[in-house]
């Protein structure tokens, strides 16, 4: 059924209610602060059960603009009736009211006990996280996908896939994995990135086959390297590995055909961040590999 939606705020609280519940009353579920999926929300934003179905927690306006543009699946939607102002609030929740598996309503008390935003908006999601595998990279001739070998922190992962998007890359490989990627400061880091990039969790020995198989050039980056990061071309078909935080990168890829780069580091550091070092890094080899920066030799 269509509805005309219009601006909420010139209504009470009770005509507010009246109105969004005559449209959804068959539909939804009243849940309270103790009730299951409130629970399971509290433990999918403090990371602290298992999580085996995959699932991620996105609220407000922009959150779940993205996965409707994305196609998530909903598992539960959940919306606070006194929040809900804007039209585009509204085509949102009808939206989400009519793909969600399950739709509970709460109050603005128990939303907040959910929400992890300063300003909530009243909308809020669990949805499933894309799963994704070599079959989803579409071959072209000048591929460039990033390798994440066991990074632990997962402010740095959700930064690194935020800063792929941002370059247009063609996929993140995650080798010998150590954090969820459903983990909530991965998906607030990445600004919902998580959801529409291709990210495929993977081992070396299966990373390394596909990359041959597809004759990917292989940079590593290594402090110690010769070559520093802008002296590649970063043509064709590229990959390019990021070590984890502590170890670097796993030995096994240094007993394969590689190129090294590094960073120049002109001050009294000896290595930047993670994140901010492969942003560096995709910068100059996404803009290389695609055409839009050449840099003429000295």
């Amino acid at each position: 059924m269509e509805y005309k939606f219009e601006d909420l705020n010139k209504y009470t609280l009770e005509e507010k209610e009246k109105i969004v519940l005559d449209r959804y009353k068959s539909k939804v579920i009243f849940a309270g602060k103790q009730h299951g999926v409130i629970k399971k929300i509290n433990n999918l934003n403090n990371n602290t059960k298992p999580n085996p179905e995959k699932l991620a927690v996105l609220e407000g306006i922009w959150g779940l603009d993205l996965i409707l543009k994305n196609n998530i699946k909903i598992k539960y939607f959940i919306f606070c009736i006194e929040d809900i102002h804007t039209i585009e609030a509204q085509e949102i929740l009808h939206k989400c009211i009519n793909i969600a598996e399950e739709v509970f309503v709460v109050s603005k008390k128990v939303f907040l006990s959910i929400s992890e935003k300063g300003n909530p908006q009243g909308l809020l999601a669990v949805c499933y996280m894309p799963n994704k595998t070599f079959d989803d990279i579409n071959l072209k001739r000048n591929n460039l996908v990033i390798v994440l070998d066991g990074l632990e922190i997962p402010g740095n992962v959700g930064t690194i896939i935020r800063s792929a998007d941002a370059t247009n890359i063609d996929a993140i490989i995650i080798n010998n994995r150590k954090t969820r990627m459903n983990h909530p400061k991965l998906i607030r880091s990445s600004m919902g990135s998580c959801l529409s990039m291709k990210i495929i969790d993977s081992t070396f020995e299966e990373t390394k086959k596909w990359l041959d198989k597809n004759k990917f050039q292989v940079v590593l980056t290594d402090t110690r390297a010769e070559k520093e990061y802008y002296e590649l071309k970063y043509d064709n078909r590229v990959a390019i590995v990021m070590g984890s935080e502590k170890y670097g990168i796993s030995r096994e890829w240094y007993d394969t055909k590689y190129t090294g780069v590094s960073i120049p580091m002109l001050g009294e550091c000896d290595s930047l961040n993670v994140g901010v070092a492969t942003t560096i890094i995709l910068y100059e080899a996404s803009l290389k590999n695609k055409s839009i920066l050449n840099r003429k030799e000295a």
